[in-house]
This record gives structure tokens, C-alpha cells and sequence, in this order.
């Protein structure tokens, strides 16, 4: 009794927001079942191009009364992601994880850096990348990433604001049944994931997930040591990003505890 459904809902993003913990957690749900993979149908060109079956094909059995959840994050920053998922269904509810723009920086760079490292590949300092010329490298692929205000406005451009729920990145590492709980909400579904379904892993240093009598962390790749940052550099984020995060609240109607 069971098939492969396009997805109902999609997590967009952001890269290094903590898209793989809120994918992770919300498999917990009984009516919730998860793409193992990032698909990168809509904003790969090679992908798209296989057409809907294609995509259908990558996803997991289903029951009638389940959602099915897939997440890429590259589809946030994605130019073309918005147009292509609205023609694919109009009313998909999409999910968006964000933190700290310049946190995300940081994670960003840590995530390319270690890659190059187990690669054998030449690594650049942080302030090394971000600083150019002694002014700050907007062109960084990592800070163009963390301009929301810039990103969210083409997404709404094909969705309403009821149609992207914002869970808060910063609040899901450090408390995560209640961001879970509104993203339950948000989709309409029963109330199933509780707190005995986490336990704070002193070793790693945050949340891990316990169900179906199973406990699993995440991949070792997650939640690693960032690089500790001068502080000039520091403020010089927090300042270029200042603008853009207010302009990025106003257009969701809400606030968020960062610098």
C-alpha cells in the first residue's frame, strides 16, 4: 500500500543552517518519511532536465497519511529553484532553516576547509578570504549566501509568506523540541515528537536523537570547531550584514537574535 510521492514539502535551505538536524529530527514523526539524499533536482540544470519521474523516482515509500520531505539547501540561493518548484505544485509548504548570517560564514568556510584538507588541497586563512585589499570580500561565496533579504525576495516573488515556515537555526541546536513543534503545526500534523526523543551529548556537544528504541547523532562532519576569528573582521561582518538582516525581518514579519 505504499508508493513514491513528489514531495508535499521541501526543506530550501540555507547551506550550513542546520538543514541535515532538522531533516534528521523531523523523521522522527511516524507521518513524516525523508529523501536519504540532497536531490539537487531544481537547482542543477543536469538533474532538472530528467524530468519530474526522475525526481519522483529518488523518493522514499510512502504511506497515504505520510509526507514525504526532501531537502537541498542550494535551492534557497538558487536563481531558478522558486519559479521551478511553483510550477511543480503551488501550494507545497517549503521549510527554511537560517542562523547568524556571519556564523553561517564561518561554518561555510570550516565545511570547505576541512574538505580541502582530507583532499590533500592548498588552505587559505579566514580573514585571508574574507578580507580583500583591506575591505571586506563581498564577492565570497560563502557572505553572498548569507544575504536572506536578497534570497527571500525571489521566493516570494512565486510563494506567500504562509507557505515558508522559518525555523531558527540558533534555537534548534540548543532546544530543539520547540522549533520541531511549530514546524509540526506549520504542517498540519499531530503532535508525535517529544522531548524524551533528545539527549544533549556532552562529547559532542549537542543534541542527539533517540527513537524507535535506536540513539543516532549526527555525522561526525557536523558541529565542528570553527576557526577562531579576529575580531576586527568580525565586526566588519556584523556591520555588512546589519542592513540586510533588517530588511530581511521585514519582510517575514519577525526578528531573530542575531548580531
Amino acid at each position: 500500500g505504499t508508493s513514491r510521492q513528489i514531495p508535499q514539502t521541501i526543506i530550501i535551505g540555507v547551506r550550513k543552517g542546520g538543514t541535515r538536524a532538522l531533516l534528521e529530527m523531523l523523521d522522527i514523526h511516524p507521518n513524516i518519511v525523508v529523501a536519504a539524499t540532497e536531490v539537487h533536482f531544481f537547482d542543477w540544470e543536469e538533474n532538472y532536465v530528467k524530468g519530474i519521474d526522475w525526481y519522483r523516482s529518488l523518493m522514499p515509500f510512502s504511506y497515504g497519511n505520510q509526507i514525504t520531505i526532501e531537502k537541498t539547501p542550494g535551492y534557497f540561493t538558487s536563481p531558478e529553484a522558486p519559479e521551478r518548484i511553483h510550477d511543480m505544485n503551488s501550494s507545497i509548504k517549503l521549510l527554511l532553516i537560517l542562523r547568524d548570517p556571519t556564523e553561517r560564514v564561518i561554518s561555510d568556510y570550516t565545511q570547505v576547509y576541512y574538505n580541502r584538507v582530507e583532499s590533500h588541497k592548498p588552505v587559505q586563512l579566514f580573514e585571508d578570504i574574507v578580507i580583500k585589499n583591506g575591505a571586506l570580500n563581498t564577492k565570497y561565496k560563502a557572505i553572498q549566501r548569507s544575504l536572506y533579504d536578497v534570497h527571500m525576495e525571489r521566493w516570494l516573488k512565486h510563494f506567500s509568506l504562509d507557505q515558508i515556515h522559518i525555523v531558527d537555526g540558533n534555537t534548534l541546536i540548543k532546544d530543539p523540541l520547540p522549533e520541531l513543534q511549530k514546524v509540526e503545526r506549520f504542517l498540519n500534523l499531530p503532535s508525535r515528537i517529544m522531548a524524551s526523543n533528545f539527549y544533549f551529548n556532552q562529547t559532542k556537544g549537542f543534541y542527539c536523537i533517540r527513537s524507535d528504541g535506536r540513539e543516532r547523532c549526527l555525522h561526525e562532519s557536523k558541529g565542528r570547531p570553527h576557526p577562531l576569528v579576529n575580531n576586527t573582521v568580525l565586526e566588519e561582518l556584523y556591520s555588512y550584514f546589519r542592513e540586510h538582516n533588517a530588511k530581511f525581518y521585514k519582510m517575514v514579519n519577525h526578528s531573530f537574535d542575531w548580531h
